[in-house]
């Protein structure tokens, strides 16, 4: 099984904090998805016959696209691959949810909507240059809910400078209170090239500190657990059955085809990304060649990329699967490590599987650097 990321690089406007590709010129914009379109054929050997599972409309913002944009994507995939779907993903900002949009999602088969909420306070969405505000975040689901959607995930962001946690904590509590069944949260990220990071090197703008970030991180998991979320990955907390297949199949280590500008792939072996740039990205395609860097991973740089990415799930890290894949002992090599680690209760070591308590996913990658080989 694979899946396939599209990532739409086109924005209504540029949030202060967001580093990923887009662009807000969408002149050429049809061209892109054609482009696109063209990649998926160029690139359709590079999952080797695989049958593809799930499909992931990211961005940038993939509900400003027309329907008739991504109904041409999802037919060209069905021209080209072997089609066995058990989940399709798009990425929504509130302010785009028409009832005329999605009821054109739900008749091409899409069905999660992953919702760009970030927070529900007006001043800092404004802070943030989003372009909804509260009143349609909390609309969003209610409305979606209308048209037959029931699969949904909420984004939001903590770590937004304070004096205390009482704007985090309602967050939460009006995101529960929707029930979205999922929420993925990310910890205000600081990037020198975006408008915060400008702001924070010229004194406008003052990041938390590590320790407020932490704290609010555990307030997190306080208020998911307590409404019978479950933390199934660092970032993402979900209620039963509500997990996002597609991303869980990404730290399984699953292959997927990236398709657009900046997106990366996997085929299993090799990872590697296009361009990060539309109009060298579109020229490459209409050439008929592939704007893709493979970056080269040897057998430790895997096997240290398994330990960091199981170390960030509920499911853990495979003692066994270690042991079969890589001919590494890493119980012998790295005693002195997980005994110091389980001394703190921050790893735990049962059914030949080694998990991440609550307290040691604050410190994940430190974690996962110290076990590497």
């Amino acid at each position: 099984m694979a899946g396939i990321y599209i990532h739409i690089p086109f924005c209504k406007q540029a949030c202060h904090y967001c580093d990923f590709h887009f662009s807000t010129n969408t002149s050429y914009l049809e061209q892109m998805i054609q482009m696109m379109g063209k990649e998926a054929e160029l690139r359709k050997e590079y999952l080797k016959g695989h049958t593809i599972e799930t499909i992931y409309f990211g961005g940038g913002t993939p509900s400003i696209l027309e329907p008739k944009w991504i109904d041409f994507l999802l037919e060209n995939l069905n021209t080209i691959f072997q089609l066995n779907l058990k989940e399709i993903t798009l990425e929504a900002n509130p302010d785009d949810l028409t009832t005329e949009k999605l009821q054109a999602w739900k008749s091409m088969g899409i069905d999660r909507l992953s919702l760009g909420i970030q927070s529900f306070d007006d001043e800092i969405l404004r802070f943030y240059n989003r372009a909804h505000n509260s009143k349609e975040s909390i609309d969003a689901i209610a409305k979606a809910r209308k048209i037959g959607f029931e699969k949904f995930s909420m984004d939001l962001i903590y770590g937004f400078p304070s004096q205390d946690h009482q704007l985090w904590e309602k967050d939460l509590t009006t995101a529960l209170e929707q029930d979205p069944g999922h929420l993925s949260c990310y910890a205000l990220s600081v990037e020198p090239k975006t408008a915060l990071g400008k702001w924070e090197k010229t004194g406008k703008f003052e990041p938390a500190s590590e320790d407020f970030v932490a704290e609010q991180f555990e307030i997190l998991q306080a208020f998911t657990e307590a409404k019978g979320y479950r933390q199934y990955e660092i970032s993402n907390f979900a209620s039963s059955g509500k997990e996002a297949i597609h991303n869980s199949n990404y730290w399984k280590g699953l292959p997927y085809l990236g398709l657009g500008p900046g997106a990366h792939s996997f085929d299993g072996e090799k990872r590697g990304a296009n361009v990060r740039n539309n109009i060298q990205f579109i020229r490459a395609i209409e050439a008929n060649q592939i704007p893709f860097e493979i970056e080269e991973m040897d057998e430790l740089d895997r096997l240290n990329e398994y330990i960091l990415t199981s170390l960030r799930t509920s499911w853990g890290l495979d003692i066994s699967f270690v042991s079969q894949t890589f001919e590494k002992d890493l119980i012998q090599e790295k005693r002195s490590e997980i005994s110091k680690f389980q001394e703190q209760g921050w790893l735990v070591w049962k059914d030949n599987t080694l998990s991440l308590s609550k307290s040691g996913m604050l410190l994940a990658d430190s974690i996962a650097a110290a076990l590497f080989f």
